[in-house]
């Protein structure tokens, strides 16, 4: 009897420790479950970018409180540095932001995720995203990059020291003379910078270039796609000459400028500057004040300009939340209030409806980087797309001749002959077979 009164105790027990056990897994799990995907995001970019893309996350997560977003920012070359080595390690962020000297080495190298899948099945939403702009994200096929918002180099003016000193403006369809004249004459009355030095040679010697019917790169990417030295040379030449007249900031003054905020156009120090239309934001907010918008030098600005994606958003192929990683870039590119606080500075918005609709409340100052965008885009429809393998070291090489050009360590002739041969000993690993 003392047996079984054990064995009739003993069984309960169990079958209580068996029932204690199986909810106590369940509610673990059941907690588990409600954790939240912890996304990891990057970016480069001046705070302007940073302030607005942190609200953007706010915004985001408040929508989607099982999703959280651990982000950093840095500006652009120390973004490549800390990324470079989490692309060999295989432990990029979830979300990057690419660009397009990037995208064709990181995607050849199978890091990026193909974004196709998630438009196919609707999370990502593009029917509002022209299928050109599109194009420019893709590498073989595959949609690598989601483009962020579309730009065109510009020339930004302070009317005010133009017309301070007796000076008219220019007009829209100014030439390279013009801008000499200009530059010059601002410097004789003034004695200040008539322009910022042209700085990013990948983008102004390559506008230079199509304003001639040329190309930086010929179509498929295995060596320069120009033949003519002189072009090169001359575009350098102009420079010199401006820099000799002290009408230019020397090589050395630009390069201790890292941040916007310490422009000469900010400072009143130069009457111009040379970028891109999505940095006018930050431009007017360093300086509080609106500038001029101008196409660069012409004649044929038509062709030399050619709207480009300012960004993009890839998700990392190493991603555990793939997914959710799209569900915040349908967000960021679709959604209006979102759109609303980052007031294009990336660029007009890609989606057309949210283009629209920021548009309608930007300041009219602001609103005319819009209209500038779409005048480009109308005048040439084509869009540049991802540079080819070896890009980046091709524009490494352009940014330090142009400097030994400069600093006048060497000759336009000779820093012509220098990029050739550099630039294609590059290219050319590219050819097949």
């Amino acid at each position: 009897m003392i047996i079984k009164k054990q064995i009739v105790f003993i069984v309960p027990l169990i079958f209580f420790l068996i029932l204690s056990g199986c909810t106590n897994r369940s509610t673990s799990a059941s907690i588990k479950s409600q954790e939240p995907v912890i996304l990891k995001m990057a970016w480069w970019g001046e705070q302007p970018r940073n302030d607005a893309t942190e609200q953007v996350i706010h915004l985001f997560e408040k929508e989607h409180p099982d999703i959280k977003i651990e982000f950093e920012y840095l500006n652009w070359d120390d973004y490549w540095k800390k990324l470079d080595p989490l692309a060999a390690a295989n432990q990029l962020p979830d979300i990057i932001q690419m660009d397009l000297l990037y995208l064709k080495p990181y995607s050849k190298s199978h890091l990026l995720e193909d974004l196709t899948p998630y438009i196919k099945n609707h999370t990502i939403d593009t029917k509002s995203v022209d299928g050109k702009v599109l194009s420019s994200g893709v590498v073989d096929d595959k949609l690598v990059g989601m483009p962020l918002g579309l730009n065109a180099p510009l020339v930004l003016l302070n009317k005010s020291m133009l017309s301070g000193e007796g000076l008219s403006c220019p007009k829209a369809d100014w030439t390279w003379t013009d801008f000499e004249n200009i530059v010059l004459d601002v410097h004789k009355s003034s004695q200040l910078y008539g322009t910022n030095g042209l700085e990013s040679p990948e983008v102004f010697f390559q506008y230079y270039l199509q304003t001639k019917g040329e190309s930086l790169y010929n179509s498929d990417g295995t060596s320069l796609g120009y033949d003519n030295d002189q072009l090169f040379i001359d575009y350098f030449n102009m420079q010199l000459h401006l820099l000799n007249q002290g009408a230019m900031p020397t090589a050395q003054v630009m390069q201790q400028i890292n941040r916007i905020a310490d422009e000469p156009l900010v400072n009143q120090q130069a009457a111009m500057t040379w970028t891109h239309s999505n940095q006018y934001y930050s431009f007017s907010q360093a300086a509080k004040e609106p500038f001029q918008i101008l196409p660069p030098p012409g004649p044929g600005q038509n062709s030399g300009l050619v709207v480009k994606p300012g960004q993009f958003f890839s998700i990392a192929k190493g991603s555990k939340h793939k997914k959710e990683a799209a569900k915040f870039i349908n967000f960021f590119i679709n959604n209006i209030e979102a759109n609303k606080l980052l007031k294009a500075e990336r660029g007009v918005p890609v989606a057309s409806n949210v283009a629209n609709e920021v548009k309608k409340e930007l300041p009219n100052d602001q609103k005319k980087i819009f209209d500038y965008v779409e005048r480009v885009e109308s005048n040439n429809p084509n869009i540049e797309k991802a540079y080819p393998i070896g890009a980046v070291q091709v524009v490494d090489n352009l940014e330090d001749i142009s400097n030994q050009v400069l600093f006048k360590k060497i000759t336009p002739e000779k820093g012509a002959r220098l990029f050739r041969k550099e630039a294609n000993l590059v290219l050319s690993k590219n050819k097949k077979g």
